[in-house]
């Protein structure tokens, strides 16, 4: 998935193999949108499987066992509704799981403790059927992982969630400041679960030292409720 990348992402892609989808050519008719959380929705319409897999494209530890080991609870068990992968996190060169551990896991504890058995709530590698899929809004940013997982253990119950050991995983790590708007995006996500008024948040991210930074907190509509989508 192609969001208007400017480093030659979608050249280098297709020249090892993959198809390349545009992610504003998907769907337009229901209106320009960004964000990591947008272009998981886009995947899926653009995607024609019964389960869908995503792995974070900026892995440096990634082997074919990530998308086995995502695969698998799926394939075996048709209880499953969602499978998320943990992992070791090397802290060398700044240390990850800072969102997670500063945000997202108070978050979870506090308004929602029974996912507290949920090993990465933000991780990026992480499966989910089409038919479960389908029938979630996406939080268009950051805060897209969050939401689907407390829709989906809502919607179905957190023991039809598994959990998959990755062994480790390495990645690039993002500045601070980076992870406040995360941080901002997750925390809205979480709130409106709990019956938060939208309006009543603000969606701008305020520092003394620093311009203010829009936090992407709308989210897309289930894709069943898109015409285009339910006629293909």
């Amino acid at each position: 998935m192609d969001d208007r990348s400017t480093d030659a992402t979608a050249e280098v892609a297709a020249a090892a193999g993959a198809r390349v989808v545009s992610v504003p050519d998907v769907l337009p008719e229901a209106g320009a949108a960004t964000g990591k959380g947008n272009a998981l929705w886009a995947s899926v319409a653009a995607s024609a499987g019964d389960v869908i897999v995503w792995i974070d494209a900026d892995l440096r530890s990634f082997t074919p066992d990530y998308v086995i080991g995502l695969l698998g609870p799926l394939l075996t068990n048709p209880e499953v509704t969602l499978v998320k992968g943990f992992y070791d996190r090397p802290t060398v060169g700044g240390g990850g799981g800072r969102t997670t551990e500063l945000m997202a896991r108070p978050v979870l504890a506090t308004f929602f403790p029974e996912l507290g058995v949920i090993e990465q709530p933000l991780g990026g590698e992480y499966a989910s059927r089409r038919s479960i899929l389908e029938q979630l809004p996406f939080p268009q940013g950051y805060g897209v992982e969050t939401g689907l997982l407390i829709d989906i253990a809502h919607r179905w119950g957190v023991d039809r969630i598994a959990q998959v050991d990755l062994g480790v995983r390495e990645h690039r790590h993002q500045s601070l400041s980076a992870l406040s708007s995360q941080a901002m995006e997750v925390l809205h996500t979480a709130l409106l679960r709990t019956g938060a008024d939208r309006a009543t948040l603000s969606r701008v991210l305020m520092r003394p030292d620093a311009a203010p930074v829009e936090v992407r907190v709308d989210e897309r509509p289930p894709l069943i409720e898109i015409p285009g989508y339910r006629d293909r």
